[in-house]
């Protein structure tokens, strides 16, 4: 009986180190299993305002148009000598009163195709399919390089020859030179400047400038033997129609000592 119940007592006591064994283990294993790093913070979410979006003035007549931008016109023609009525008239006629989808959607007021233009661009149907136009960021530099684009191109030289407030000829000048294909491009320009009487904002300073650097030295000459109309006209950088009509002769024969008024070209 002793015997049995020694046998239990074993028993008993080797199940029990075994459970503590496998209890021990699992233990272990889980202590191994455990991520001891540190759980990450989420960032915070910053928000940021949206950049304001300068748009265009919404244009809604040529009147407006004039309004908006006749004081930029009128700058440029202080720096560059175009006349105010050409820019503002080319600006109505080439971008629709400021309406036109090259206008709208690139700044462009004065159809200006790419070139050699190495900025932002734009494809538009103009006399071919999804031609090239410059993009602007806003219309003050479309003005600006409207500017730039006569003044450094040497096809448009003669226009600074010009008057400043000749806008007749500097519209048949423009065609002329190139700056666009329509041949009634200049009548155009011209009914617009007349109709919204565009010609009040040029100046009117540079007519009597160039009146002044035009005027004759009038001076008289005394017929010598020998002297012909043509001689005397030759000699004066005259033509023997402008020499007779000094004078108000009809014909051709002189006298000598006869005083004749001669007027020599413009040096300038």
């Amino acid at each position: 009986m002793n015997r049995i119940v020694l046998i239990l007592a074993l028993s008993i006591f080797i199940v029990s180190c075994g459970s503590r064994k496998r209890s021990a283990r699992n233990v272990d294993t889980r202590i191994k299993k455990t991520d001891t790093r540190p759980i990450p913070k989420k960032k915070k979410e910053i928000l940021t305002e949206p950049k304001a979006i300068v748009k265009a003035p919404v244009i809604k007549s040529t009147d407006e148009y004039i309004t908006f931008y006749k004081d930029i016109a009128i700058s440029e023609m202080k720096q560059y000598g175009i006349p105010a009525s050409i820019t503002l008239a080319q600006g109505i006629l080439e971008s629709g009163s400021g309406r036109g989808r090259l206008a709208v959607k690139a700044n462009n007021h004065f159809g200006i195709k790419c070139h050699d233009w190495e900025g932002a661009k734009i494809f538009h149907d103009d006399d071919r399919a999804q031609e090239c136009f410059r993009k602007y960021k806003d219309a003050n530099t479309s003005f600006r390089d409207h500017s730039e684009f006569l003044a450094n191109r040497k096809r448009y030289a003669k226009l600074f020859e010009l008057d400043k407030d000749d806008y007749k000829g500097w519209a048949r000048e423009l065609r002329r030179a190139g700056y666009a294909t329509d041949r009634k491009y200049p009548q155009k320009l011209i009914s617009l400047i007349e109709r919204y009487e565009l010609y009040k904002f040029d100046d009117k300073s540079s007519k009597s400038k160039r009146k002044e650097k035009k005027e004759y030295v009038i001076a008289t000459y005394t017929v010598v033997k020998g002297d012909t109309l043509f001689s005397i006209s030759k000699k004066h950088n005259l033509t023997v129609k402008e020499l007779q009509s000094l004078n108000d002769l009809k014909g051709t024969e002189l006298s000598v000592g006869q005083v004749l008024n001669i007027q020599p070209k413009d040096k300038n």
